[in-house]
């Protein structure tokens, strides 16, 4: 299965004064896994519904092999969508859901009883949605997304409400989808639960991206902790020097330079160092840093 290239293209969105989305660029090509991540409330959803077609975009333009969705033949074979675990309705069977959709898209009816095997619920097919858990909900949604066997899937959220033994299966998961040569778009607000499957990440804070590529360029963020008896003049002279510094209860951190070179900044200012260690974020510290969140809870 062959997918096609995702392009944004300066897509912005306005409610009235509030901006959710402003000049957001990027590609998602076949093959590929990309996080698209950020706080809850950064534009993730509101870019996802605009590339659906859901919603409007103020300026810009979110297309799937060059077509808007709306002008794609037959969507539902050529792009498999999962936005919301919730809404199915609780009376029916997940088998039935499926049916449902799988008549209206003209879809094999032996495809449903496959997603459902695939997606672990093949022994609960015949329960009602409402009895269903979170995590069997999402489980569900994924095999909507998968029912017409699409070259694209956009996931917002798959992993919320899975335990630890479904999060790593659904990393398995998109992984075997975009060896395939499928692509995958998947939102989250917590890196750590699609940093193991996906390829390059973008990342958005307020509407705005504020990092695109790799794990290995994301992750490429060293420190060094340093401090002084006298932490006030070395902090005066690292930051004369140019150097990014703040200051936290264990002393100041510097960002951008070698412990080597800030010990030759000290020395040329007379100050000598009590402590110094070189200190690597990790990937969800630097998540925190780009969005801003500092610590708080996405």
């Amino acid at each position: 299965m062959t997918g096609s290239t995702i392009e944004f293209r300066g897509l912005s969105k306005s409610f009235g004064p509030v901006r959710a989305v402003s000049d957001l660029s990027f590609t998602v090509e076949p093959g590929t896994v990309t996080g698209f991540l950020g706080p809850n409330g950064a534009g993730k959803t509101t870019s996802l519904r605009m590339l659906l077609g859901l919603v409007t975009p103020t300026s810009g333009t979110a297309t799937i092999g060059g077509r808007e969705y709306r002008a794609l033949d037959r969507p539902f074979t050529r792009v498999g969508t999962a936005l919301e675990a919730s809404s199915f309705h609780p009376g029916r069977t997940a088998r039935g859901h499926l049916v449902v959709y799988a008549a209206a898209a003209r879809v094999p009816a032996a495809r449903v009883d496959a997603v459902l095997e695939l997606v672990g619920l093949a022994s609960v097919a015949h329960r009602r949605v409402g009895g269903f858990s979170l995590g069997m909900r999402q489980r569900l949604g994924l095999a909507f997304a998968l029912l017409g066997d699409p070259g694209v899937l956009v996931l917002d959220e798959p992993t919320n409400g899975l335990d630890p033994e479904g999060i790593r299966w659904i990393r398995g998961l998109l992984r075997h989808l975009a060896v395939e040569g499928r692509t995958v778009l998947v939102s989250s607000h917590l890196l750590a639960e699609v940093q193991q499957s996906v390829d390059r990440v973008v990342i958005v804070a307020r509407g705005r991206a504020v990092y695109q590529g790799d794990l290995d360029g994301l992750g490429t963020g060293a420190s060094v902790r340093v401090d002084a008896l006298d932490r006030a003049s070395l902090g005066s002279a690292l930051a004369s020097a140019g150097l990014d510094v703040r200051t936290d209860a264990g002393g100041l951190v510097v960002r951008g330079a070698t412990a080597d070179a800030i010990g030759r900044v000290a020395l040329a200012a007379g100050v000598p160092l009590t402590h110094v260690s070189e200190e690597h974020a990790g990937l969800e510290e630097l998540f925190l840093q780009l969005t801003g969140e500092n610590g708080a809870s996405a």
